[in-house]
């Protein structure tokens, strides 16, 4: 096992809890009265005139994938050069946006832009280990209510699932970037994903200097978070073409459930001080989950 048991647990609790969460946000920007009208998935517009990339289909595959290697390669030349500044504020914009789109689906405009600055600068320049955690239950919902609706067909949720678990095994196994990244960010603080401390860090006082005791944590990436959420997307919004809305968001939910499974038997599997690519065991967790939705289908 690679953590405590109690460790094991509340990660897979509060991932679980960022997936519920996640769906919340996409099914309230989607418009499941127009979607059954028109027969294709209509999706309400992201606040302060935000716009989604004009990409559908196999060119936003081709956009997502770009996107992230693009930036792998803007975060390897921060971590080489050190500049953690240009690091903080990369993230605060990319906090910020995702946050002001998530609590926009259930917050008026402007109340969801102030609370998402505040959360976004405490993550950044007081990170701790609450708002580090509620930030990302909310922000990959966010970011999912960006990219599902030009993702327009569940072939394109597949085949985003297998070039991020393919590209995941190169970077964790082969080129091993992806770990500099993760030590990187847990040492600067500013992680992108679930961080769960095995104890809540406490001050010392070497040589007159007060600080935080380093201990061990837990981690989850970001994108072990976001892409599972992504698919869960695309496949509520083509069950919304012939169920209600509560039926589709039900449906959905065993998706979820599948990969947070997946997750779990991947911890328990694990070992410890090792690193793993997540995203092929959270994949086949997406597989099963919508073979049984086709399941459910047909009898609900």
């Amino acid at each position: 096992m690679k953590h405590t048991p109690k460790i094991t647990l509340i990660l897979f609790a509060i991932f679980l809890l960022s997936q519920f969460v996640g769906l919340s946000i996409v099914k309230e920007y989607l418009d499941f009265g127009k979607t059954a009208e028109t027969g294709e998935p209509v999706y309400d517009e992201l606040p302060y005139d935000v716009e989604r990339p004009p990409v559908r289909g196999m060119d936003a595959v081709i956009t997502i994938i770009a996107a992230i290697l693009v930036g792998t390669v803007i975060a390897l030349l921060i971590i080489k050069f050190n500049k953690l500044l240009l690091w903080k504020l990369w993230f605060l914009v990319a906090v910020f946006l995702t946050l002001t789109v998530a609590f926009n689906a259930f917050l008026p405009q402007l109340i969801a832009l102030v609370v998402a600055l505040i959360l976004a600068l405490f993550k950044i320049f007081r990170p701790g280990i609450i708002t580090q955690n509620i930030t990302e239950i909310f922000m990959y919902g966010g970011l999912a209510a960006i990219f599902v609706p030009i993702l327009d067909h569940i072939i394109w949720g597949f085949l985003i699932l297998a070039a991020i678990s393919i590209y995941d095994m190169i970077a964790v196994w082969k080129i091993k970037h992806m770990i500099s990244l993760a030590k990187f960010q847990t040492n600067s603080k500013i992680f992108a994903g679930l961080l769960i401390p095995y104890e809540i860090p406490k001050l010392k006082k070497p040589k007159g200097k007060t600080r935080m005791k380093k201990v061990k944590s837990a981690i989850l990436g970001g994108g072990d978070i976001g892409f599972p959420l992504i698919f869960a997307g695309i496949v509520m919004h083509d069950l919304a073409l012939s169920n209600p809305e509560w039926l589709a968001f039900l449906k959905t939910l065993i998706i979820p459930v599948c990969v947070a499974v997946a997750l779990l038997f991947l911890l328990l599997k694990s070992k410890k001080d090792k690193f793993y690519p997540a995203m092929p065991f959270l994949s086949a967790g997406c597989i099963l989950g919508y073979l049984l939705v086709l399941l459910v289908n047909i009898f609900v």
